[in-house]
C-alpha cells in the first residue's frame, strides 16, 4: 500500500528562487493537499526565505550555501525528527509537476527510493553532447551496482521511503552530484531497492540553464570523479548505517 501525503514531507532546497518559490510550494499545495513542504533555503542572498513562508511552506534557513546534497540532508533530518515516512524532493524553479508525486509513491510500494526519470517516455526533455554522454554511461554504471535497470541516474525528482530516510538522515553526500550519484550507491550498499518512474519535466520557470560547451564538458568531469569517490569511499562508513 503507498504512504499517505499526510505521512510525506516535500522538501524543496532552494538557493536564490524569490522568483518562482511561492508558486512552485503553492501549486504543491493544491495539488498535493494534506502534504507538509519544507523549503530549505540554502544560504540564499534574497527573499527566498520570506516569499516561501507567506506561501505557507515550513522553512529552515542554512546560513550559508551547502548546495543540494547539504539542503537535503537537513531535510531528511527534520522528517526523521517529526515522523514523516516519505520524503519526496522538488526543485523549487518549476522543473517538477507536483502531480509526479502520486506515481512516485505508488512505486514506494515495493521500493525504497523511486526516481523520477526523464527519459523514460513521458514529455519531451532532451539534452545533448558531452552531458547526453555522461548521464548514459552513469546510467549503465549505476544500473550495475543498484542492480536495477535506470536511465535517469541525475534526477532530482525523487521519493524516498522510511528505510532510505532513516538511512539518508546520517550518511546523504553534500559534494557535487553526490546527491544523485553517491546517494544511489550508498543505497545500493545499504541493500535498500531502487526503482524509477516515468515523468514529464518542465522547462524552467526562471533562471538560466546552464546548456553551453564549456559547462558540460565540467559537468561531465565533475559528474565521473563523484562517481569514483563514491564507489572508492570506505565500505564501512555505508555499513555502519546500512537500514535493516
Amino acid at each position: 500500500m503507498p504512504p499517505s501525503l499526510e505521512r510525506t514531507l516535500i522538501v524543496m532546497p532552494a538557493y536564490n528562487e524569490e522568483a518562482s518559490v511561492a508558486t512552485v510550494v503553492a501549486e504543491v499545495r493544491e495539488k498535493l493537499p494534506g502534504v507538509s513542504v519544507l523549503v530549505v533555503d540554502d544560504g540564499s542572498l534574497d527573499a527566498t526565505a520570506a516569499r516561501a513562508t507567506a506561501a505557507g511552506a515550513l522553512v529552515a534557513r542554512l546560513p550559508f550555501n551547502m548546495g543540494v546534497g547539504g539542503a537535503m540532508r537537513l531535510g531528511f533530518q527534520y522528517a526523521l525528527t517529526n515522523g514523516y515516512d516519505v520524503v519526496v524532493q522538488i526543485d523549487a524553479d518549476g522543473q517538477h509537476d507536483p502531480a509526479g508525486v502520486p506515481a512516485l509513491l505508488d512505486a514506494l510500494a515495493d521500493s525504497d527510493i523511486a526516481i523520477g526519470a526523464r527519459f523514460s517516455g513521458e514529455g519531451a526533455y532532451a539534452v545533448r553532447g558531452p552531458r547526453k554522454w555522461a548521464m548514459r554511461l552513469l546510467s549503465v554504471v549505476l544500473s550495475r551496482i543498484t542492480g536495477t535497470q535506470l536511465n535517469d541516474t541525475t534526477s532530482g525528482f525523487k521519493a524516498n521511503g522510511p528505510r532510505a530516510v532513516a538511512l539518508f538522515a546520517r550518511a546523504y553526500p553534500a559534494e557535487y552530484l553526490g546527491d544523485t550519484v553517491e546517494a544511489l550507491v550508498i543505497a545500493a550498499r545499504a541493500r535498500l531497492k531502487v526503482s524509477q518512474v516515468p515523468v514529464s519535466m518542465r522547462p524552467r520557470t526562471t533562471g538560466t540553464p546552464s546548456h553551453n560547451p564549456f559547462k558540460s564538458a565540467v559537468y561531465l568531469a565533475r559528474a565521473f570523479l563523484a562517481l569514483v569517490v563514491a564507489v572508492i569511499r570506505p565500505r564501512a562508513a555505508i555499513t555502519e548505517t546500512t537500514v535493516v
